[in-house]
């Protein structure tokens, strides 16, 4: 009986295969292979965009990982790169130079009426006070017309485009009232509109002050870590003293109080929240152009009442509310500091009665908030806090008695 084709084929293949051994065998290749002789190649550095013409946000990330910032708004960058190296001031479009006249011719104007107030203001300075009221009216009337001059000033800016370019580009002097009146106007339109809803969503209103109006933007940031407004921050991370940075859209100095205070400090014999101050300094001098304000540089001696304590949150606790007030001191008037040193104590710190003591209006606000985390043992211990192996639990509502109702009126 013959074998089946399906079994003598393959026998046959391998038979060939087995005469000429080494015609199947690999040859040995002496050149580098294809991905080898690509990673050789150098591949050239791709181009650092310029800051003044970038316009997609791909090259501004690009931009910003070398330490190097945009320039201006994106509006701006994307008209430089239409148009010729030529002077703002000169471009040739007859609509736009038509309607600088306009403007120059407005301003002008108004420059006349400043110097007229100008001259009014000198007039009632030099008058006797029992012809306009006694001291508080002519007090008064000076006032009014200071800021009827500060109106003025602005309006003779505030449709120059070579002022709203410098504002863009991040030139503006804060001197200026044009430039506090924009940064104001900015400021207003978006960033004290979020401030103010988080302290209404996280009732800082009433809990901590009755009212609150902001007049000043205040930022915060951990090292190199900003924090928005009502952000969770890592213990590890609140743990050294923060930085603020507070812009005034008011001319002049001002003395301020920096207060931090945390309203959810949880009292289990009361039942109840109280609050903690964990970082209090006076006599802090600030203006339009002076608006950082690192906590560690302040002086302990003369301006730091209570210096800084890491925030923390107990295990088991809700999350705790730490608002940063910036209080305005009175004109001229500092604060003992001594004197708070021995009345003012961290726990059961009130704000409210603060403010009442010592005269201070609250002009800017920030908050941020704190929760149990794997790092609050550690700090806790590093500030010699105790509580750290205390774990708060809810106690469960009690069941109401189960009342069983008369069968009877079910028949």
């Amino acid at each position: 009986m013959s074998n089946p084709t399906y079994i003598i084929k393959p026998a046959l293949r391998c038979l060939r295969r087995s005469r000429n051994p080494l015609h199947h065998l690999r040859s040995i290749n002496t050149t580098a292979c294809q991905y080898q002789e690509a990673a050789l190649q150098s591949t050239p550095a791709s181009p650092i965009p310029d800051p003044n013409l970038v316009t997609t946000r791909k090259e501004e990330q690009q931009l910003l990982s070398t330490g190097v910032s945009p320039i201006g708004s994106r509006r701006r960058r994307a008209a430089l790169q239409s148009t010729s190296n030529i002077p703002f001031e000169q471009l040739p479009y007859q609509c736009f130079q038509e309607a600088r006249k306009i403007l120059q011719t407005d301003r002008e104007e108004k420059l006349q009426q400043i110097e007229e107030e100008r001259r009014r203001i000198a007039k009632a300075e030099a008058l006797d006070p029992a012809k306009c009221g006694g001291d508080a009216g002519k007090k008064g009337k000076l006032i009014a017309m200071h800021k009827y001059l500060e109106e003025l000033k602005v309006l003779a800016d505030v449709n120059d485009p070579l002022i709203k370019k410098r504002f863009e580009d991040g030139l503006g002097d804060m001197n200026r009232p044009i430039y506090r009146y924009l940064a104001d106007r900015k400021w207003r339109e978006y960033k004290r509109l979020v401030m103010m809803q988080r302290i209404s969503q996280m009732h800082i209103v009433p809990d901590v002050l009755p009212h609150l109006d902001p007049i000043a933007e205040v930022s915060l940031a951990f090292g190199r870590r900003n924090v928005q407004p009502g952000e969770f921050v890592d213990s590890r991370i609140s743990e050294t003293a923060p930085r603020l940075n507070v812009q005034l859209f008011e001319k002049g100095e001002k003395l301020i109080t920096l207060v931090v205070l945390d309203s959810d400090v949880p009292n289990v014999e009361k039942d109840a929240f109280e609050y903690r101050c964990h970082f209090l300094a006076t006599n802090i001098p600030l203006s339009p152009t002076t608006t950082s304000l690192p906590f560690s540089m302040l002086s302990k001696e003369s301006q730091v009442v209570l210096p800084w304590l890491p925030p923390h949150a107990q295990k088991g606790s809700p999350y705790h509310r730490l608002s940063i007030f910036v209080l305005q001191q009175p004109e001229g008037n500092a604060l003992d500091v001594e004197a708070i040193r021995t009345r003012e104590k961290r726990d059961g710190f009130n704000l409210r009665s603060f403010n009442d003591r010592h005269l201070v209006k609250p002009i800017g606000v920030h908050l941020f908030r704190t929760i149990w985390d794997e790092g609050t043992e550690g700090v806790m211990k590093r500030a010699g806090l105790e509580g750290a192996n205390i774990e708060l639990r809810r106690k469960k509502p009690e069941a109401l008695p189960y009342k069983k109702k008369d069968g009877a009126r079910y028949r």
